[in-house]
């Protein structure tokens, strides 16, 4: 984009070659973060999961190139769950991941969901601190030391919207 915003989403399946930076980034992210158990978590999940009509997988793109990312997939009949947040190291600080989310959470509530949820790791305050900021309702205690609560899992309702398709 010539303001240096980006501004494409593109759905994506997850063996789109442009997916490739968010998978690398991740999977280093996770096992830096948590030991080798990183891996797992990244194949922990079939690709169908973040396919249409129950997920997406969504990309925002500047100048063609990934920068930022995620996805949802179903968690139950009601609730989206956001899953593999990504922003690249070198775009990180300008809100990527905001918008991302916002975009995540526009596509789930016109798909029918009415709510969303997600779980972070206690080593990633950056993700807590987002999450917050974006009105997310944390379902733990936010005074208690994270790395004594395992994943932090989070909520938000979502507006009804009428469905895209």
């Amino acid at each position: 984009m010539r303001d240096g915003r980006p501004g494409e989403f593109r759905r994506v399946a997850l063996d789109d070659p442009l997916v490739e930076p968010l998978l690398r980034e991740l999977t280093h992210e996770y096992v830096s973060r948590y030991g080798p158990g990183g891996h797992q978590e990244m194949t922990r999940y079939p690709a169908e999961a973040f396919a249409e009509p129950h997920g997406v997988l969504l990309l925002l793109l500047e100048d063609g190139e990934p920068v930022a990312g995620g996805a949802y997939m179903r968690h139950d009949a009601r609730t989206a769950e956001v899953k593999r947040m990504w922003t690249h190291s070198a775009h990180r600080r300008r809100g990527l991941a905001r918008r991302v989310l916002a975009e995540l959470e526009r596509s789930a509530a016109a798909a029918g969901y009415r709510r969303i949820f997600l779980t972070t790791g206690p080593r990633q305050p950056e993700a807590k601190g987002l999450y917050l900021a974006a009105g997310y309702t944390p379902l733990f205690d936010v005074t208690a030391d994270p790395l004594t609560i395992g994943p932090l899992p989070f909520e938000k309702p979502l507006p009804v919207l009428a469905p895209t398709h």
